[in-house]
């Protein structure tokens, strides 16, 4: 196959060979994937520096063309390999949700139905800038009984190739088809089109990356997609919350890491606590060089804010930026705000009042809503699934992070002693 073009043919091949090799990695013992789970993460560990070598020249070919932000996604060090070979770890130690009884019954006429949890098939997802989500991702498709074929982007392409170059001898050490785990091997652009047409062989789609990529892929997928678009996420203070508690988690969610898709992106604040809460949680803000927006009774508090516009209530910064609404009629008004104007990710409340919170618990449309905690909690590893192959904010099939029971579908098992239907 060249390395420069690829044609439908190709990608096709891959295909077909992923297929075939689903139906043996779904078959896969609970012992056995864990095995290759472990062994996977101490190879890895073994050629961390072949992978930082790799990386570096990942980074050289790339550095005068990406943001400062992407830069440091692609980079790959000591702390980051170990972490992505503890992922792999923890995923070994979570639950096999292949398998599981979810329902089972009996007919009046004596038939018995099982609802078993089975894996998807074979996915694609496609990356960008992260090599660690190739590593991530094969886990959890392994651990799900998945095949996978992986599309990283070109800028992190030699790191990526290698991680799965290292996985897979890990999969052939317990003789599991290569077709289980197969990166793209090339660079052209072209072989996203084609893995997107794919629906023969490729049961779900699942894209990692900006905004772009996730348009492209929702627009032209000829197979399921599991994807969120933004993370428009809302941090909500209610005139019951407490000061401190509310100048620390608010702090946190938009400038913990504030490139990320759980970031808070807009603060709403009920007027009655404007002077008395909202000053201390600027001055933090500044002190950590966030550009505050706020609207015409924000702006009165503090002549270094900015006036926001309507635009920057749907606005995803991914950047030391953050917008501040003032809220009037309480949490209803609330709601509705993050209802209009946020993408269904991740929404929470500070407030002390439980009636409150309740309400807006039920009522905000997001895949995760949260009370008194920081939305950059959105996160499979911190909900404690191990990691994730992503978010999703559809209401169909996976919704919020989607971890391994979240790669799987089901199938009826109905056992009968000779019943013919009348």
């Amino acid at each position: 196959m060249n390395k420069n073009l690829i044609t439908e043919e190709d990608i096709n091949k891959l295909g077909l060979r992923a297929k075939k090799a689903s139906y043996i990695i779904s078959t896969l013992d609970t012992k056995t994937k864990n095995d290759i789970l472990l062994d996977a993460a101490e190879n890895i560990l073994k050629n961390k520096k072949k992978l930082i070598d790799e990386n570096e020249k990942d980074v050289q070919q790339n550095k005068e063309r990406l943001t400062s932000s992407t830069l440091d996604r692609l980079i790959l060090d000591d702390k980051r390999i170990e972490s992505m070979c503890l992922g792999l770890v923890e995923i070994s130690k979570l639950e096999d949700p292949v398998g599981k009884i979810i329902e089972e019954w009996s007919r009046p006429n004596g038939l018995q139905i099982q609802k078993v949890s089975i894996p998807l098939g074979v996915l694609g997802v496609i990356y960008e800038s992260r090599p660690n989500v190739a590593a991530d991702a094969a886990g959890l498709c392994l651990k799900s009984g998945n095949a996978l074929i992986l599309r990283g982007g070109s800028e992190s392409f030699l790191s990526s190739s290698l991680i799965v170059k290292l996985i897979n001898e890990s999969l052939t050490k317990f003789k599991v088809p290569e077709g289980a785990l197969q990166n793209i091997p090339t660079k052209d652009r072209s072989a996203v089109g084609f893995l997107l047409r794919m629906s023969n062989y490729v049961d779900v789609i699942i894209p990692r990356g900006g905004k772009s990529l996730i348009e492209r892929v929702s627009n032209e997928s000829k197979v399921h997609v599991i994807k969120h678009l933004d993370g428009i996420c809302h941090t909500y203070i209610h005139r019951s919350a407490k000061p401190d508690l509310c100048n620390n988690v608010s702090v946190n969610a938009k400038m913990r890491r504030p490139g990320i898709c759980g970031a808070t992106e807009t603060i709403l604040f009920d007027e009655e606590v404007l002077k008395s809460h909202l000053p201390q949680i600027i001055n933090s803000l500044k002190k950590v060089n966030c550009e505050v927006r706020g609207d015409e009774k924000v702006v009165t508090l503090d002549n270094s804010i900015k006036k926001a516009t309507k635009k920057d209530w749907a606005t995803e910064y991914l950047d030391k930026i953050v917008s501040i609404k003032s809220i009037k009629n309480g949490v209803q008004e609330a709601v509705e705000h993050i209802n209009n104007f946020g993408s269904g990710h991740t929404d929470a409340i500070l407030s002390e009042d439980p009636k409150v919170v309740e309400y807006f618990l039920k009522n905000v449309d997001s895949g995760i809503v949260m009370h008194n905690t920081s939305t950059q909690f959105a996160d499979g590893g911190e909900f404690g699934m191990g990691a994730e192959i992503g978010i999703s904010t559809s209401k169909v099939h996976a919704r919020g992070p989607v971890g391994v029971s979240q790669l799987t579908s089901f199938k009826y098992k109905v056992r009968g002693s000779g019943q013919i239907r009348p």
